[in-house]
């Protein structure tokens, strides 16, 4: 399946010629703007006419790359801040552009209410703008990828532009602090030592790329379903999970409809986290002879992922293998790490980003590279 879904990826890439969008150059004057900001006000250049030296910094919420520099974005604002230096931060990326197997390293996606979770959760100490409905400010200053900062002088010239520094983990020691020492230069008066470099991270999502999310969608529905049945000794193994990855175990029924509603939402997270060391577990608890009306609902809803239906007619052996602190009440879910460790289990309906922060932020996944 991983291998289909990245021949499915390349093909749409090959297919896909994006627009030239020119990098602003060194010297520019830097353009305006007027961007509605996480906490609900409108910035402008204007806003920051008192920064004796100006970072405008093109970033988004679902790179892995952008999140791995968060803490040290938030390091140069209290670096430097009391002497003069301002950072802003733009999210270029218009949100439906981003394609699910494109966000196996966030919980976040990049629309303006997911970017007022991400600016809250990461304590962001900078203003972070939405420009991803019409992306014309993005389109003047034309980053290359998350993160691209363009660093410009007083008068708002640029000096600098590029990477922040070499190093796109969120640990390390940065041979080249790049981005730093054009801060110092400038508030200091001095020529800035280097002032362009490449960037590395994930490209901007520009609208021209919704094409791909639609042709993703258009792979989603090629995908087999199939269900298979599952005996208790097949249960135990599941629980043992001796697979290698994180094992999400969904429990549902056909006649649940609580049940059948949020299986939507199962089926992003795992479109999500699929291609990394994560797998999907569906559990039909319907009696066995509805296993056609199972298929059926799964088929509906192009659930992919791995489904079983329990050989049994008897709910109370189902309800004890799975979690003996199970209730019985439909759905059902548990998330067992790969040594077969519990880490959650919930009663009813889950909450979909709550899940996918605890799939990201557990050791076998994680948000960076």
């Amino acid at each position: 399946m991983k291998k289909i879904l990245t021949a499915l990826l390349l093909i749409s890439l090959m297919a896909f010629k994006p627009e030239e969008h020119p990098t602003l150059e060194i010297g520019a004057t830097a353009p305006n703007f007027n961007l509605k900001g996480v906490d609900g006000k409108m910035y402008s250049l204007q806003s920051f006419s008192k920064a004796k030296v100006l970072a405008i910094l093109f970033t988004c919420n679902h790179c892995p790359t952008a999140q791995a520099y968060e803490s040290r974005v938030k390091k140069l604002v209290t670096d430097y801040q009391a002497k003069g230096f301002q950072l802003v931060a733009i999210s270029p990326n218009d949100p439906s552009s981003v394609r699910l197997d494109e966000m196996g390293y966030t919980d976040l996606g990049d629309s303006y209410e997911d970017m007022k979770i991400r600016a809250k959760n990461a304590g962001f100490n900078f203003p972070y703008l939405y420009d991803g409905d019409t992306e014309e400010v993005s389109l003047k200053y034309g980053p290359v990828a998350t993160p691209h900062i363009f660093i410009f002088d007083e008068k708002r010239i640029l000096r600098y532009a590029g990477r922040i520094d070499d190093v796109e983990k969120p640990t390390g020691t940065p041979k080249n602090l790049d981005a730093r020492n054009a801060i110092e230069a400038l508030l200091a008066g001095q020529k800035v030592p280097v002032e362009k470099t490449k960037t590395f991270g994930c490209s901007i999502k520009w609208k021209e790329k919704e094409a791909l999310t639609n042709n993703e969608k258009e792979s989603w529905a090629k995908e087999s379903v199939n269900i298979e049945t599952i005996d208790e000794a097949g249960i135990k193994s599941l629980l043992k999970n001796d697979s290698g990855k994180l094992r999400l175990v969904n429990v549902w029924a056909t006649w649940c409809g609580p049940c059948v509603a949020e299986i939507p939402d199962f089926l992003n997270i795992n479109r999500m986290y699929r291609n990394r060391d994560f797998e999907l577990i569906t559990i039909s608890a319907d009696k066995p002879d509805k296993k056609d009306k199972a298929l059926a609902t799964l088929k509906r809803l192009q659930a992919s992922s791995k489904n079983y239906i329990f050989n049994s007619d008897d709910a109370y052996k189902l309800i004890e293998l799975i979690d003996p602190k199970w209730q019985g009440a439909l759905p059902y879910t548990i998330l067992i790490e790969p040594n077969g460790k519990i880490v959650y289990q919930k009663q009813g309906a889950i909450n979909p980003l709550k899940m996918k922060t605890l799939i990201v932020e557990n050791p076998a996944i994680g948000r960076y590279f």
